[in-house]
C-alpha cells in the first residue's frame, strides 16, 4: 500500500495521536507505541517541549529522534495568538518547519473559527511553515486551504473530544474528492470503528487523542486504532461490493446444483 506522504516525507502510519489527556508522559508513551503512530501532536500551550526548562519535557519519553513532533496551536482564538505560538515551537523544535494549526472559535464547542484560521493560515505559508490545518468539513473552505498552500487539510469528524464519530460523510467525501493533498479526519472519532469508517470513506490518515487517552485502557484502545486505520485502507482500496436493494445475489454457487 502507497504510504501517507505529508510535506515529502513518506509514513508507513497513517494514524497520528495527541498527547494531552493522559496520566502521565509514561502512559502516553506506552499509547504512542501500541498505537504505531510516527506523527505526533502537542499542545504547545498546554505541554512542556523545553519553554519551561524546570520542568520535564514530553520531548524525553517521545524524542523527535524517533517521532515527528507536530506542535500545535490548541487554545488559540486568534489568529495573531495562533501565528506568535507557532514561532515559539519552530524556536523550541530547532526551525522545524510542520505544524498544526487550529485557530478556535468558542470554548464550548472548540468549533474552528474559519475566518482567523484562513488568516493565519496564509501568514504562516508565507513564512515557511509546513500546515496542516484543523478546519470545519466544509467543502469550499477546504479547497480555499489547500489554494493557500497548506500541506495537509483536516475536517473535523464531530466535534473535538465528542467521540460522536463521523456525522457528516457526505461532506467529507465532498472533501476528499476535490483534494489534491491529505485529508485527515481531525476530532470527533470515539472508537476503533469510527477510524474505520473514516479511512473507507477514502480519507488519508486520522487524527486523534482523547479516544485513546480517555479509553478504560488507553494503550489496548491504542491498539485497536492501529488495528480500525489498516482495516479501513485496506477495504478502500478493495473496493467495497455495490450495494443492492431488494436483489438477492447467492454468495454460493448455483450451477451443477442436484436437478439442474
Amino acid at each position: 500500500m502507497h504510504q501517507l506522504t505529508i510535506a515529502g516525507k513518506a509514513y508507513r502510519s497513517r494514524l497520528l495521536v495527541g498527547t494531552g489527556k493522559y496520566k502521565d508522559f509514561a502512559e502516553t508513551r506506552a499509547a504512542i507505541d501500541a498505537s504505531g503512530a510516527e506523527i505526533v501532536t502537542v499542545a504547545v500551550r498546554r505541554v512542556n517541549i523545553g519553554q519551561d526548562a524546570g520542568q520535564p519535557s514530553l520531548l524525553d519519553a517521545v524524542p523527535p529522534s524517533q517521532f515527528t513532533i507536530l506542535p500545535n496551536t490548541a487554545g488559540c482564538y486568534t489568529a495573531d495568538d495562533a501565528v506568535r505560538t507557532l514561532r515559539l515551537a519552530r524556536e523550541l523544535l530547532d526551525g522545524h518547519p510542520l505544524c498544526k494549526l487550529e485557530v478556535l472559535g468558542d470554548p464550548t464547542n472548540l468549533f474552528p473559527n474559519m475566518p482567523e484560521t484562513l488568516k493565519a493560515a496564509e501568514t504562516l505559508v508565507k513564512e515557511g511553515f509546513e500546515v496542516m490545518v484543523y478546519c470545519a468539513d466544509d467543502p469550499i473552505q477546504c479547497k480555499m486551504l489547500e489554494e493557500i498552500g497548506c500541506v495537509a487539510v483536516m475536517p473535523l469528524a464531530s466535534l473535538i473530544g465528542s467521540g460522536m464519530g463521523i456525522v457528516n460523510p457526505w461532506n467529507l467525501r465532498l472533501i476528499i474528492d476535490n483534494a489534491k493533498v491529505p485529508i485527515i479526519v481531525d476530532a470527533g472519532v470515539g472508537t476503533a470503528s469510527d477510524a474505520t469508517i473514516a479511512m473507507e470513506l477514502g480519507c488519508d490518515g486520522v487524527l486523534m487523542n482523547t479516544a485513546i487517552a480517555h479509553a478504560k485502557d488507553p494503550v489496548l484502545m491504542a491498539s485497536a486504532m492501529k488495528k480500525g486505520i489498516e482495516a479501513g485502507r485496506e477495504a478502500f482500496l478493495a473496493g467495497r461490493m455495490a450495494r443492492k436493494y431488494y436483489s438477492a445475489d447467492p454468495s454460493s454457487p448455483t450451477t451443477g446444483l442436484i436437478g439442474s
